[in-house]
């Protein structure tokens, strides 16, 4: 039996404002199956609660933590200075979903 059906992938695409065709519900509910899948065969991994978890897929990886410190932010003015339109301290921008 299948986890995911046609109906929860037409209900979540609902939720996000998007309208998907047949053929992309049936994409997306194949991409689901297998991302299910695979997650299925981590899952029966042995032993792998106990496995250091890893953060970065190289070893070799080098990174540089700057310290972090509190600043002054800028007047507010001055951040909207840039902007196109602004109404009170906001930026309007082109409405996109009905």
């Amino acid at each position: 039996m299948s986890k995911f059906t046609k109906e929860m992938v037409d209900d979540y695409a609902e939720k996000l404002l998007i309208g998907l065709t047949p053929e992309e519900n049936k994409m997306v509910l194949d991409e689901f199956e297998a991302i299910d899948k695979s997650i299925d065969n981590i899952n029966k991994i042995k032993d792998i609660s106990s496995a250091t978890p890893m953060t970065h897929a190289l070893d070799d990886f080098v990174f540089n933590l700057r310290e972090d410190i509190a600043e002054d932010s800028i007047p507010i003015n001055d951040a909207l200075r840039n902007a196109g339109a602004i109404e009170g301290r906001e930026i309007e921008v082109p409405k996109v979903v009905d």
